[in-house]
Formats: C-alpha cells, structure tokens, sequence
C-alpha cells in the first residue's frame, strides 16, 4: 500500500464542500479540516505509484474549491496506534 498526505489550499467559503468531494474520491481515506498553513490534509492511499496521478492530480486537485496541492509519499508507518491517539486527543 503507498500513502500519500496531500496539504490542500482551498477557496475560504468552500472548505466543508470541499472536503467533502475530496473524502468521496476513491482512493482518498481520510480528510481533516485544520488550522495552520493548510486548509485541508488528505490521506490517499493506492496499491500502486501510478494511480496516485489519477487519484491526486487526475481528481483532486480538480474538486471545486482546490487551489492548490502539495504531497508528500510516506516511506513507511512506524506506529498506528501512535497515530490514532494523536487524532483523538481532547475528543474525550
């Protein structure tokens, strides 16, 4: 499995639309609104290097709303139960 994290800058007004039509893309996992630098961080995960051009520059950087993208390929996960606690801090 290859993962890509894909930072998304969208249209200010369009951001919930946005996020939305991102996470219904196959391939897209996960989409989490967020502050800082980025509007967007998509989770896209393929079986092979070539589909992340359909999935990534064929689709989402096509959605209405996307401005811009910048990715980033994972080389490998060290830990995901480290990245699920991270995710759900303070939604006790």
């Amino acid at each position: 499995m290859i993962t890509a994290i894909v930072l998304v800058h969208t249209a200010a007004d369009r951001i919930p639309e946005t996020a939305q039509a991102i996470a219904d893309l196959d391939g897209v996992s996960e989409v989490y609104s967020c502050a800082g630098d980025v509007d967007l961080i998509a989770v896209v995960k393929v079986a092979q290097h070539d589909q992340l051009a359909d999935v990534i520059a064929g689709r989402l950087s096509k959605v209405d709303g996307v401005q811009r993208t910048d990715t980033h390929i994972a080389f490998r996960s060290y830990s995901s139960a480290d990245t699920d606690s991270t995710f759900s801090a303070g939604l006790d």
